[in-house]
């Protein structure tokens, strides 16, 4: 902490009380993509395993199309 006159001029690190490493960055970025890849696995895995229409079959119980 300097004085001059009746000013007092701080650091940033003063100022914020601490100091900013960016090892917050490496922990948001780490986060999500942990989340991306978790649902991501959570939906392939649902999509390989989830019956499989015949191609005869109506589709979700939609009506046939007039013929």
């Amino acid at each position: 902490m300097e004085r001059q006159g009746a000013e007092t001029h701080v650091t940033p690190e003063e100022a914020r009380g601490g100091e900013t490493p960016s090892i917050m960055r490496w922990v948001l970025l780490i986060g999500i993509t942990l989340a991306i890849l978790a649902l991501s696995a959570i939906w392939i895995t649902g999509a390989l395993t989830s019956p499989k229409p015949d191609r005869g079959d109506q589709v979700s119980g939609q009506a046939a199309p007039p013929t």
